[in-house]
């Protein structure tokens, strides 16, 4: 029988007691302990769990000699400078999104998790949900045709953030989910925002990431919706699918609509665009909860060694977007241009603006593929 992976988590506030009930419910680890400034939080969680060791110092518990992996669900300012002190302690480290508040930050904890032969996984939620599985199937299928567009509304009241914007908060879930379905990274972004409540902290956003080969997503987050929206809307030559994450039952639908333009007409009489309306489906999913997939995950890479579906630099990628989304903001909305090639990133018009997210140089990544089939193998074994 293998042994037990030993985990500590740092972190009890809203997300901290989900990872805690997932975490504790994966046969092959043991979680062992649990840490948060606030000695009320430790008091509730340890009070539904007994048999959990309560600390307050997050030094502490990653110095510990008998924990092999450290769970990270503090505010993101505390990611980067927790998770460097993990790696370098030796332990596997799991992060709440996103991974750091800059590319250099993300670049250097991967570069000590890499030289350590350490797992570092980023918790990018949505990839592991049923909903996003099947639509990755579909496309990867070619069932869609060419994807054109994938449109995105991620909207509520609250919850308010002091540390980071809406789209530091928001937008990483449709973020991924885009990186995912069109296995490439963005050449470009815009985006534009207000700040309505607390002054310099943007409350609605709306970006957009432009791909190549004519594609592009658009993104809207907000926490001054009265309404509870979570949708997407992929667009295909062929077919459309729409994702509707708040329906219990019937969270994507699929729909055999297109518009075809003529090959070829000798006047404008004879031009007329070909609509095509065929049924709509909703596929079967096999609901399981999403969380827990990226726990058991993160603990058989950690068991085989191998790299994590949403690990490092996927969460590496997640950032670089991010900047590039506040340097947009910081030019009222101008478009910024990613790196090509082996340029570097154009860190001049953010420090120009004074944001305080920097963009590191580096080379633009495209999404490995190599993650698809790691996903592949990963819900196989599920």
């Amino acid at each position: 029988m293998k042994r037990q992976i030993k985990l500590g988590l740092i972190g009890c506030g809203y997300w901290g007691p989900l990872l805690v009930r997932n975490f504790r419910g994966v046969s092959q680890c043991q979680l062992k302990a649990v840490c948060d400034l606030d000695v009320r939080r430790v008091q509730h969680v340890c009070a539904l769990y007994p048999d959990l060791e309560g600390l307050t110092a997050p030094q502490t518990l990653i110095a510990a000699d008998n924990l092999d992996a450290v769970i990270i669900a503090t505010p993101v300012k505390s990611h980067y400078p927790l998770a460097k002190a993990s790696l370098l302690a030796g332990k596997h480290t799991f992060v709440e999104k996103p991974l750091a508040t800059s590319s250099e930050e993300c670049e250097e904890l991967i570069d000590i998790a890499e030289r350590n032969g350490l797992v570092l996984a980023v918790d990018h939620t949505f990839l592991y949900s049923a909903p996003v599985r099947k639509i990755v199937e579909i496309v990867q299928a070619g069932d869609l045709g060419e994807i054109r567009y994938i449109n995105s509304r991620r909207l509520n009241l609250g919850l308010f953030q002091k540390d980071v914007n809406v789209a530091w908060d928001l937008a990483p879930h449709d973020i991924s989910i885009i990186l995912h379905i069109l296995g490439e990274f963005p050449v470009a972004i815009n985006c534009q925002g207000n700040a309505h409540v607390t002054p310099q902290v943007e409350d609605v956003t709306n970006m957009s990431l432009f791909f190549p080969h004519n594609r592009f997503a658009t993104i809207q987050s907000s926490w001054l919706e009265p309404r509870k929206i979570r949708d997407m809307t992929i667009v295909g030559s062929r077919r459309m699918i729409v994702y509707d994450d708040l329906q219990t039952h019937e969270k994507i639908r699929i729909y055999d609509v297109r518009v075809d333009r003529p090959p070829h007409y000798d006047t404008f009489a004879e031009f007329q665009y070909s609509y095509h309306y065929g049924d709509s489906y909703i596929p079967h999913l096999q609901q399981e909860e999403p969380l827990n997939l990226a726990c058991r995950h993160f603990i058989d890479c950690i068991e085989t060694n191998s790299a994590p579906l949403t690990g490092g630099r996927q969460g590496l990628d997640m950032v670089r977007i991010l900047e590039g989304a506040s340097a947009s903001l910081k030019m009222s909305g101008a478009p910024f241009v990613f790196s090509t090639g082996n340029g570097s990133s154009p860190v001049a018009a953010l420090r120009r603006n004074g944001s305080s997210h920097s963009v590191a140089a580096g080379k633009r990544r495209k999404v490995p593929t190599s993650g698809k089939n790691r996903a592949a193998v990963l819900f196989q074994r599920t």
